[in-house]
């Protein structure tokens, strides 16, 4: 095997940025797709070139399909687990869309239905495939700001209201039917964008060998509910081992950007843009001030998925660092579920 052939059930906004990613990738290409809806699935048929055999209207006929090696989720939060487990029943490998579930007892489950079982899972933080976290990674390895005291991580966008009149905010209206803002697809800030910097803040403890399960301590946690009564602003306050203090922001309410910064005992790391590929610099701040561009035109996605097809091509089947591992991601999902319900 020297291609993997990729389906993706679930075709929103993710999925088009996904499927265009797989323009510049020798060892894997876009087979397949799935949607309910009609209009979705003859845009991406004409846009990516599909043949009508590998365009599904029913999910469970791209399960089924033979051809496929590995199926990307793309559904909203509250679909993850259903067929998540449904894709490793039929014994195919599996991407699925942050967050991987929408709870804990669902994250469990997962890990169950995967014991014996040869099954790649991974969860999409596409950003841990930027080359500015791998240089972040050698940064910390090499011990340039000392061991590490806190972490501080927001993610955050102000979607509820809009400058009019130059100073003047107007209150946006808010649709109950989109995902972020409607609690039955798994809606609200928390899922949506604090995902983000709370596996930030485990890949950072990781490396410092401080990321234990047992040892990880709540110590504070807040959330503001919207109008349809879903998380708009939120922040938690974590421990590792007691030796890492992490201090974590998501919010659909203030612009608080995507910046994330690491500080030692001997200075401190800022990574500009944690998330996406955009303006990717990082600051080393010690007795002097280094700054580093880390930009790139290759899309993390495009990373994330040529690592994922390489990895499954040499039979190994697991996420290749510095992605989530398996059991990272189930911490998470414990954090977020724990945050979620204060």
């Amino acid at each position: 095997m020297n291609k993997i052939n990729w389906g993706i059930l679930g075709l929103g906004n993710i999925s088009k940025i996904f499927c265009e990613s797989f323009k510049s990738i020798k060892n894997a290409q876009l087979l397949a797709v799935s949607s309910n809806n009609e209009s979705k699935r003859n845009f991406f048929k004409k846009k990516f070139l599909l043949e009508d055999r590998f365009v599904f209207k029913d999910y469970e006929d791209l399960i089924n399909c033979p051809k496929l090696d590995i199926i990307y989720v793309a559904l909203p939060n509250t679909f993850h687990y259903k067929w998540v487990s449904k894709i490793i029943y039929n014994n195919k490998h599996v991407l699925v869309e942050k967050p991987s579930t929408s709870n804990y007892s669902e994250a469990k489950n997962i890990s169950k239905d995967l014991l014996n079982k040869q099954i790649f899972f991974g969860e999409a933080f596409m950003y841990r495939f930027h080359p500015q976290i791998e240089f972040l990674i050698e940064l910390i390895k090499n011990n340039e700001i000392g061991n590490i005291i806190s972490i501080n991580s927001k993610f955050g966008h102000n979607l509820l209201t809009k400058k009019k009149f130059f100073i003047f905010n107007r209150k946006k209206k808010i649709n109950s039917e989109n995902r972020l803002f409607n609690k039955n697809l798994g809606g609200g800030c928390i899922l949506d964008l604090g995902c983000y910097p709370v596996s930030f803040s485990l890949l950072i403890a990781s490396i410092n060998n401080v990321l234990d399960e047992k040892k990880i301590k709540i110590y504070k946690k807040e959330k503001i509910l919207g109008e349809t009564n879903v998380d708009i602003d939120a922040n938690i306050e974590l421990s590792f081992d007691d030796r890492i203090k992490s201090h974590l922001f998501s919010s659909f309410k203030r612009n608080l950007g995507y910046s994330s910064e690491i500080i030692g005992e001997n200075g401190k790391i800022v990574v500009n843009n944690t998330w996406m590929n955009k303006d990717n610099f990082i600051y080393l701040k010690k007795k002097n001030y280094k700054e580093y561009n880390l930009s790139t035109n290759i899309s993390s996605y495009t990373r994330q998925i040529e690592k994922i097809s390489q990895n499954l091509i040499n039979g190994k089947f697991y996420m290749p660092y510095p992605g989530i591992s398996t059991n990272q991601s189930f911490v998470n999902m414990k954090i977020l579920d724990e945050w979620l319900n204060e």
